[in-house]
């Protein structure tokens, strides 16, 4: 009897990397593609057939709780957690909110989610992995709220990946640096810049990365992996 194909849950799965992530593993894994708008799930399912959705607002509590009641999963190969925002507001502009609304987004509902899908995770030995960000290893000038959320990612990552160690799941920490996305627009834009699409990754280099680790042969895991765009990726890009 042949194995089943293995199941991934992609949070953000409707644009960007998550989308990327999905068009990545589709062939050979069943997904659920994870995103507040059920239209835009619906899309994505509808160009993947090994896909169906999970619709959750991962920021509040009670929808993710149900969304993942619903799945009834007893065992889960992997989890992608791609959703996540991002705020280019200085120190001086900052408000209490702002600071609630990325951490909630980009920390709290990616521990909550986890903790609430952990039992399939472990029945099926599965891989988690966290897309963080080059902010989540170096803080620069961006303003802190982003730095500091992946900052905490990062800790999150480290101690889950010890935790659960001795279970057999894996845990990895992709770190891509500026990567050519809607949320990458409207930080070149609130930057007040030219956007030009061939000075950052493509969705699509990020999503091998994290392929190879939900994939991975089982005596290996990659911890963590960190990706930048090549050095002349500027005159090399054609698309």
């Amino acid at each position: 009897m042949t194995n089943p194909r293995p199941t991934v849950l992609i949070t953000g799965g409707t644009r960007g990397i998550g989308r990327a992530v999905a068009h990545a593993l589709a062939p050979d894994h069943d997904l659920l593609i994870g995103g507040r708008s059920a239209d835009e799930v619906a899309a994505v399912c509808e160009q993947l057939p090994s896909a169906r959705p999970f619709v959750a607002d991962i920021a509040d509590e009670a929808s993710t709780n149900a969304a993942v009641e619903a799945l009834g999963l007893t065992r889960l190969d992997g989890l992608v957690h791609s959703a996540g925002v991002a705020v280019g507001v200085s120190t001086p502009e900052s408000t209490r909110d702002l600071w609630r609304k990325v951490l909630e987004v980009n920390v709290i509902a990616v521990s909550d989610l986890t903790r609430l899908l952990l039992d399939a995770l472990v029945a099926a030995q599965g891989t988690i992995v966290m897309v963080n960000s080059g902010s989540g290893l170096r803080a620069n000038g961006e303003g802190g709220h982003y730095p500091a959320s992946k900052f905490a990612l990062t800790a999150l990552t480290d101690v889950l990946r010890e935790e659960l160690r001795p279970s057999g799941v894996r845990v990895c920490s992709v770190h891509p640096g500026r990567v050519d996305t809607d949320m990458q627009r409207e930080l070149v834009a609130a930057e007040g810049r030219d956007y030009n699409a061939a000075e950052f990754l493509r969705p699509e280099s990020v999503a091998v990365a994290v392929r190879t680790a939900i994939t991975a042969s089982p005596d290996a895991t990659y911890e963590t992996i960190s990706i930048r765009p090549a050095p002349a990726a500027t005159n090399q890009r054609k698309d």
